[in-house]
């Protein structure tokens, strides 16, 4: 059976991430200007721009390891998995050389002029809409500037408005059907469109998900993605110690059990569930909307009416990941092995597999949808241990299988168990078998993580990785919600800095970084 592949940064793979540093020696203090809860990538950045804006700040995280979903953790002995988030960078699909299509660099033409056009609402807050509604002359004239990133955008898109409008708004297909005829390649390139989304290629919106999945960069290179050494742990301790060196605060093993809210209503601080209490002028989340408001914050704190529209949130999630360590090379029947045995060029890019036509994503959708794990998955394949040795024994490999669809419940009402995890993981093996005759001899160890896993191990509500679903009800002025869309709360002095608010899961770092902003600017006022 042939497999999908493509291509990452075929001159670079493994990305070194440099100024690797250990856990904090520093002791707890009992007050600090500013307290994040969480060490994912976006908690760290901010604790860096925070610390670096002169602001004292402690990073506490539940957890043994620092960056959230994107942690290095050795769960078989000599097998180092990136364990969650396991790819640098959003991904644009680059198609297997030997393909040959004329159209296809058109195509990624088309694409990346829609997704250059995004780049300038990613790194700025959303307009400040009550800053322009509401206020005195000064506030609105001042809230002008929020515009700036929005003109750049329509700017840079021109006459391309309405092919944009379009992707953004339809069902991907739609699109795709009118590029290709080769229902493979469209199957292939429809994965992005529905890559960590509870959607359809079919479904209107899935647009989107593709173009968001294509407006990464990684070393001056649009649309690459990347290997990290060491695996994705690598990233988090890098910004960890440059957050350390300007003289942040940065502890694991810290859970926050609530948000302090003083008399006047503020943020005071956090308490932790031993009962330690670490008084902050400002508070900052980086846990899902859904952690922050319905099991952080005292409820007496906020609206009835902002709670109810907290629970309106989705946060449903397709997906498990297998974490596999196997004692030899993947051999694939579409592209077998050298005689030597050295990894192929296939074996550097991500190979996607059970996508020979729509139909059969379809397929693996609507199982979903019936609250049954999906019989034939879709199957996102990666091996970085060809390119990074360190991962693994040997002649030995990690493997990483992103695999959709999975219900958070089976058939909505009941947890998975242990041989429900077990069932769906020979599935899994069973499909890459098809296509890698000897894979399942091969597995060494496993790591199964169902939506239900993904939310307790890592804090992901509803096991969604981009911390609430990137569909258009949700994104920009609307993430997580209209009324919190500029990273305030309506708890003083509460802010959110998670991929929960704008621009979403997978942007790396850039939540962090508006929030960041939004907090010097209004601590100046304080």
């Amino acid at each position: 059976m042939a497999a999908a592949v493509r291509a990452g940064l075929w001159h670079r793979g493994v990305i070194s991430a440099t100024r690797r540093g250990s856990h904090s020696s520093t002791a707890l203090k009992p007050q600090y200007d500013a307290v994040i809860i969480g060490a994912g990538h976006n908690g760290l950045i901010a604790s860096a721009y925070l610390q670096k804006g002169g602001l004292k700040t402690a990073v506490l995280e539940r957890r043994h390891v620092l960056g959230g979903a994107a942690v290095s953790e050795e769960i078989i002995p000599g097998f180092h998995f990136s364990r969650a988030s396991y790819l640098l960078s959003l991904l644009r699909p680059h198609i297997y050389q030997d393909l040959e299509l004329k159209v296809y660099p058109d195509f990624l033409s088309y694409l990346e002029r829609l997704a250059c056009a995004i780049h300038p609402l990613l790194d700025a807050p959303p307009v400040d809409i009550p800053g322009l509604t509401q206020g005195s002359l000064r506030k609105k004239i001042s809230a002008l500037s929020s515009l700036k990133p929005l003109v750049k955008s329509g700017l840079k898109l021109e006459k391309n408005i309405p092919d944009f409008y379009e992707l953004v708004t339809a069902p991907v297909m739609k699109v795709l059907n009118r590029w290709f005829e080769s229902e493979p390649l469209r199957a292939t390139l429809a994965t992005d469109s529905v890559i960590g989304a509870n959607t359809s290629p079919n479904n209107p919106g899935s647009g989107y998900v593709l173009l968001h999945h294509v407006m990464g960069e990684l070393e001056k290179e649009k649309g690459a993605w990347g290997y990290v050494e060491g695996g994705m742990g690598g990233v988090s301790q890098s910004i960890a110690h440059s957050a350390r060196s300007l003289g942040a605060d940065i502890f694991t093993n810290r859970d926050v059990e609530q948000v302090l809210i003083g008399q006047d209503g503020s943020a005071k601080g956090v308490v932790l569930t031993d009962g330690t209490e670490v008084h902050s002028k400002v508070v900052l989340s980086n846990a899902t909307p859904y952690i922050t408001f319905k099991q952080l914050t005292p409820q007496d704190a906020l609206p009835e009416a902002f709670i109810k529209s907290v629970d309106q949130i989705d946060y449903t999630s397709p997906v498990t990941k297998i974490n596999v360590a196997v004692d030899k090379l993947p051999n694939f029947l579409a592209a077998p092995n050298s005689a030597d045995g050295k990894p192929g060029p296939h074996h550097q890019c991500s190979i996607h597999l059970n996508c020979e036509s729509v139909e059969v994503l379809e397929e693996a959708y609507r199982e979903g949808q019936q609250g049954r794990p999906s019989s034939r998955p879709m199957i996102e394949m990666t091996i970085p241990s060809v390119l990074d040795p360190t991962l693994a024994p040997p002649g030995c490999h990690v493997v990483s299988l992103f695999i959709q669809f999975t219900p958070y419940l089976l058939e909505g009402r009941r947890a998975w168990t242990d041989q429900d995890r077990e069932r769906f993981a020979d599935t899994a093996f069973d499909w890459v078998e098809r296509y890698a005759p000897g894979f399942k001899k091969s597995i060494v160890g496993k790591d199964i993580l169902t939506p239900a896993d993904l939310e307790r191990v890592f804090g992901l509500t509803g096991g969604n990785i981009f911390h609430g679903s990137m569909s258009l009800d949700q994104l920009y002025l609307a993430r997580p919600l209209p009324s919190v869309a500029d990273y305030r709360t309506p708890v003083k002095r509460l802010y959110l800095c998670g991929s929960g608010s704008h621009p979403g899961g997978g942007v790396m770092g850039a939540a962090g970084w508006n929030s960041a902003l939004k907090v010097l600017a209004d601590f100046k006022r304080l």
